[in-house]
C-alpha cells in the first residue's frame, strides 16, 4: 500500500521541493525514499512523488496527476519527453554526449543521466531515485539506446538523504567529439559524470574569438576550454593549470589524442596568477572552478573567493583582454556573483566591460518554479 504524507499547514507551491518541516509526520514509519501520495490537511491529492522524513527537502514531487504511477512505463515517459527536448534543437547535429535528464528540469528531482555515446551515468541526488535505480535503468535502456549504465552519488548526497550508494564498477571510458576536438571520458573520476557538458555551447563561443590569442585555462580538469581554444579555435599558444593532479593527467590524455600542444601544469591557481610573469601575459583567461560551496553558511566565503581568483585573473589579463569568469555554485545568484566580479575589478585596478551573460547548453533546462536548476552562470567580458 503507497503510504500518505500530509502537508502541516495550508501552504502549498508549485516547486517541486516539499521541506520537511512543511510536512506531519506520518502515523506510521515510512522508509526513507518511498513512493508516497502527498495530501492536504483535509486528504485531498496534491501529487505523487519520493518521501524521505530524514532529508531536509521530505518531499519531491514526481507527478500531479492523481492518475499517474511511478513505474517503469512513469520512467519511460518522462525519458521520451527529455529526449524530445533535445531532439527539437539538434536535428542535424545530434551530439556524441549530452544530458538527458536534469533533475527538477526534466520533471525527475533527484536524478541527472549524462549519454557519452552508447553508455549512460547516473548521479543520484535523492534516496527515492536511488531505490528505484533498476527500473530507470530497465527504462533508460528501452529509450536511449544505450548498452551500459554506471551510477554513483556524492559523499553529501548520500548523507543527507540517508541512503548508501556504492558506485558500479563498470566505469566507462568513451572518447566523444565535439566541436572538432576529441576528448576521452572516463565515468569513474567523480567530477560530475566524468565531462563537463554544461559547457559545450561556452566552449564552442571561446573557439570564436581564440584565434592567433594566448590563452589560460584556469581549473582546466579534462581541458575542455583549453582544448577548444587551441584545437577548435586555433589560439597561438594556450596553458592549462589545476591543482588536481588525476585532472592534468586526464588533459594530458586528451592533449596528446587532438595532437594539441596545449602547455599543462599541476599548479595553485594562487601561486600561479600571483607570480610577476603571469602579470599582463593573457589575451583570454576562463576562470571556471568547482563549486565552491552547498552548504548556505559558506556563501560569503564563496563569493570571497571568487572575488580573489577573479582579482588575479584580471591582473593578468592584458589590457581589452577577455575574462570567462564563471560559477558553478547554485546556492550562489547572479547578483551576488556580479558583485564579486565588480569588487575584484576594483582591487584589480581595472576597469571590467561586461558583454554578455551565459549559461549551461540547452540539455540543461529549468523549471520556472524551480530555478534552483540554473545553477551556472558565466559571464564574458572585456577587462580594460
Amino acid at each position: 500500500m503507497i503510504p500518505v504524507i500530509r502537508l502541516a499547514s495550508d501552504r502549498f507551491s508549485e516547486h517541486p521541493w516539499i521541506f520537511g518541516s512543511s510536512l506531519a509526520k506520518p502515523q506510521q514509519k515510512v522508509p526513507n525514499g518511498s513512493v508516497a501520495q502527498l495530501q492536504d490537511q483535509k486528504g485531498n491529492f496534491l501529487a505523487w512523488g519520493h518521501y524521505n522524513g530524514h532529508a531536509r527537502i521530505g518531499f519531491r514531487v514526481l507527478s500531479r496527476d492523481p492518475n499517474a504511477i511511478i513505474d517503469h512505463a512513469f520512467y519511460v515517459e518522462r525519458f521520451h519527453s527529455a529526449l524530445g527536448l533535445r531532439k527539437m534543437h539538434w536535428q542535424q547535429n545530434w551530439p556524441d554526449a549530452f544530458r538527458l535528464v536534469h533533475s527538477e528540469g526534466d520533471q525527475l528531482s533527484g536524478l541527472v543521466i549524462d549519454v557519452f555515446k552508447k553508455h549512460a551515468v547516473m548521479q543520484f541526488f535523492s534516496a527515492g531515485m536511488f531505490h528505484q535505480r533498476e527500473m530507470i535503468i530497465a527504462a533508460l535502456k528501452d529509450v536511449a539506446q544505450v548498452e551500459s549504465v554506471s551510477y554513483f552519488a556524492e559523499e553529501r548526497a548520500s548523507k543527507q538523504e540517508s541512503f548508501n550508494c556504492t558506485a558500479t564498477s563498470n566505469n566507462e571510458v568513451v572518447q566523444i567529439e565535439e566541436n572538432g576536438v576529441k576528448f576521452e571520458v572516463r565515468t569513474g573520476m567523480k567530477h560530475k559524470t566524468g565531462f563537463y557538458l554544461d559547457q559545450r555551447a561556452n566552449r564552442q563561443r571561446l573557439s570564436e574569438i581564440s584565434r592567433g590569442k594566448c590563452v589560460l585555462d584556469v581549473c582546466t580538469f579534462s581541458g575542455g576550454f583549453a582544448l577548444s581554444a587551441k584545437v577548435a579555435g586555433h589560439a597561438a599558444h594556450v596553458t592549462g593549470i589545476d591543482l588536481d593532479q588525476e585532472a592534468i593527467a586526464a588533459a594530458q590524455v586528451n592533449n596528446d589524442i587532438n595532437q594539441a600542444g596545449v602547455e599543462l601544469l599541476q599548479a595553485d591557481l594562487y601561486e600561479f596568477l600571483d607570480r610577476p610573469e603571469s602579470k599582463n601575459s593573457y589575451d583570454i583567461v576562463i576562470m571556471d572552478p568547482a563549486k565552491l560551496t552547498a552548504d548556505r553558511d559558506r556563501i560569503e566565503k564563496a563569493l570571497h573567493s571568487y572575488t580573489a581568483m577573479n582579482r588575479l585573473a584580471m591582473q593578468a589579463l592584458k589590457v581589452g583582454g577577455t575574462l570567462l569568469a564563471c560559477s558553478c555554485s547554485g546556492l550562489v545568484s547572479e547578483e551576488d556573483f556580479l558583485k564579486a566580479l565588480r569588487r575584484a575589478a576594483f582591487q584589480a585596478g581595472r576597469t571590467l566591460q561586461i558583454y554578455q551573460i551565459t549559461g549551461a547548453d540547452i540539455d540543461h533546462p529549468f523549471l520556472a518554479s524551480a530555478t534552483e536548476s540554473r545553477y551556472l552562470k558565466v559571464v564574458w567580458a572585456r577587462v580594460l
